[in-house]
């Protein structure tokens, strides 16, 4: 059997999810969470072969989850499933050690088959999304100025973020006008905007 854990946030969704995958003669859903900060935990529990991960969820994103999995529980395979296929977040998942990638409005036939194909080593990405994200090319921004437009995400003040990110606020003004010229913005709130419509944060 290949045991699986699945993390979705929406809860209809996620048993739909495990309901279906459990009409598979070979595939058992062993652990379900609702938020990405309890994705390792379950699967140091669980031991997993295939981790399936929403990208968008609660606590940890998926992308980080992803990332933190590879260092804990290298033996299992992990596949991201997205909404909205950003040729930004595909790049991003497969940093973080994503060996599939997949928009949910898929067959289950498809998602079933992946699990199954990543676990002979191979990498499953979305064809449409791997064409676009040969096309886009890399993100721009540097990994500090996307930690800056994270933490600018919410509203906060140029003193803030440096305060969160222990940064001058010097260094905050300038990452934030390089990010804003990157993006082709006028201000952070845009910046933050149009770097998750890319798929960059």
């Amino acid at each position: 059997m290949i045991r699986v854990l699945l993390a979705e946030d929406q809860g209809m969704m996620r048993g739909a999810l495990a309901l279906l995958l459990g009409l598979e003669a070979d595939i058992e859903v062993v652990a379900q969470v609702a938020k990405g900060d309890e994705i390792v935990d379950a699967a140091l529990v669980s031991r997993p072969d295939v981790a399936l991960l929403d990208i968008e969820l609660p606590g940890l994103s998926g992308l980080d989850a992803a990332a933190l999995l590879r260092d804990e529980v290298p033996d299992c395979r992990v596949v991201t499933l997205t909404t909205s296929g950003r040729p930004g977040r595909l790049r991003r998942a497969m940093e973080a050690g994503a060996v599939g990638f997949l928009v949910k409005d898929g067959p289950v036939e498809e998602l079933a088959a992946t699990i199954r194909r990543v676990l002979t080593g191979e990498t499953v990405i979305d064809p449409a999304l791997a064409a676009a994200a040969l096309s886009s090319g890399p993100s721009p921004l540097t990994a500090r100025e996307c930690d800056v437009l994270n933490a600018a995400a919410a509203g906060a003040t140029v003193a803030d973020i440096a305060g969160k990110l222990r940064l001058p606020e010097s260094t905050v003004r300038n990452d934030l006008s390089s990010a804003i010229g990157k993006t082709g913005t006028r201000n952070g709130m845009e910046a933050v905007r149009a770097a998750r419509l890319q798929g960059w944060l």
